[in-house]
Formats: C-alpha cells, sequence, structure tokens
C-alpha cells in the first residue's frame, strides 16, 4: 500500500541533504520506541517530488509531495493516524492531503523509475564497499537484499530478479551524504522479474539497501 502526501510551501529554505528529517517525520508519525526503528525495513518513501532548487537549498510549492510505501496495510495505517494527529513534516511544511494507493496489478516483469537514488552496500575484507549500477554483480545484490526481505515477509521467493537497465542511456551515480557521512548511490531504471505478488513486494518495501531511510524507492 502506498499514500501520497501533498506538502504546503515550505516556510523555510530546505537544505539539501535533508533526508534524515523525512526518516525522523516518519518515525514520529509511526510512534516512539516504534518495532521498525533499526529492524530490515519493509517500507520506503520517495524523496520530495515537485519542488523548487534556490540557491540555498529547496522550496516546496503547491502540488509538492512525496510517498511512503510499506508491505504491511498496518503500518501505513499507523502512520495516516500519527498524521492525522501531527500533520507537521519539517521546515515549516504541513502535510494537507493523503491519498492513498493500492497496490497496481503487475506484469511478471516490470520497470521501474527511482524515486530516490539506490543504494547498494556489502563489506569485503572488512570494509564496507558501495556498488553502483556499472558493476556486473549489482543486480545480484539488489536480488539478495530483496529476497531477504521477503523471508522476513514470509513472502516467496523463488524466481524474484532485479537488474539495472543496462539500456538506459543515462545512468548516473553520485555521493548523497547522510548525517554527514556520504554513500555513492544510483540512479537508474531497474528491471524486476517474478510473480505480480513478489513485484508489488518490490514495489512497496524499495530496492537496495537502507530503503528505511530514503533510498530505493520506486515510482
Amino acid at each position: 500500500m502506498r499514500i501520497y502526501l501533498q506538502l504546503s510551501n515550505s516556510k523555510e529554505t530546505i537544505p539539501f541533504n535533508y533526508q534524515s528529517y523525512l526518516t525522523g517525520a516518519i518515525h514520529k508519525w509511526i510512534g516512539t520506541n516504534n518495532a521498525v526503528h533499526g529492524a530490515s525495513s519493509l517500507y520506503s518513501f520517495s524523496w520530495l517530488q515537485n519542488i523548487d532548487t534556490v540557491r540555498e537549498g529547496l522550496r516546496t510549492k503547491p502540488y509538492s509531495f512525496f510517498f511512503i510505501s510499506a508491505y504491511n496495510e498496518t503500518l501505513i495505517k499507523k502512520i495516516i493516524k500519527g498524521i492525522l494527529a501531527d500533520p507537521i513534516l519539517c521546515f515549516g511544511i504541513n502535510i494537507t492531503d493523503i491519498k492513498i494507493q493500492n497496490n497496481p496489478i503487475f506484469a511478471e516483469k516490470e520497470k521501474f523509475y527511482s524515486a530516490s537514488p539506490i543504494f547498494i552496500k556489502r563489506r569485503f575484507d572488512g570494509k564496507e564497499k558501495h556498488i553502483i549500477y556499472e558493476d556486473n554483480a549489482a543486480g545480484k545484490y539488489l536480488t539478495e537484499t530483496i529476497k531477504k526481505k521477503a523471508i522476513l515477509a514470509e513472502v516467496e521467493t523463488e524466481g524474484l530478479n532485479i537488474s539495472f537497465d543496462n539500456e538506459y542511456p543515462t545512468p548516473k551515480s553520485k555521493i548523497i551524504y547522510y548525517k554527514e557521512i556520504g554513500n555513492k548511490v544510483s540512479i537508474c531504471p531497474i528491471i524486476v522479474e517474478g510473480t505480480p505478488e513478489q513485484i508489488a513486494f518490490a514495489w512497496n518495501v524499495g530496492v537496495g539497501n537502507s530503503t528505511g531511510i530514503g533510498f530505493g524507492a520506486l515510482k
């Protein structure tokens, strides 16, 4: 299930590295000492959409929004309840409207664009490596991560596969800072193959690592 959150105009300029503020608001809405904090994230959220860039940072405007998706509908309902009790997001922005979208009906192979950059990390010889779209093993790592989450959610994993779209003409990588820690990420569409239910699972929980802090959400 997915909710689209329409935003008011920002009263303050939003810094370019604002992900942690969205993460904080979501945990506020879920509730203090919630079970999802620190756990493997079976949810994802986009970056702010339809916003203006100014020299000092970013500004929301009419029809700016972002979305939150989760495999567990109960979590989405808890977030909605939290928003209704306290609609403040950050930087003087309020949630002005909530639109609910149920899972679409997917085919057995779907292409998705990312609504936040895709982050893949692994440890080799005690050192953390950030993997981007051009690495031959990137699809394997994306598939490993989504299957681990599917097992937690008791979703069948057989036949589920994720890869970057190798035919996309303009993939990009960049460094995104989250609380002053640099993360090398990919901006490139992905291909998800599997049953419609498996693809809906990926659409909700996102792909790659750290979906719970604003990476890997899918449009």
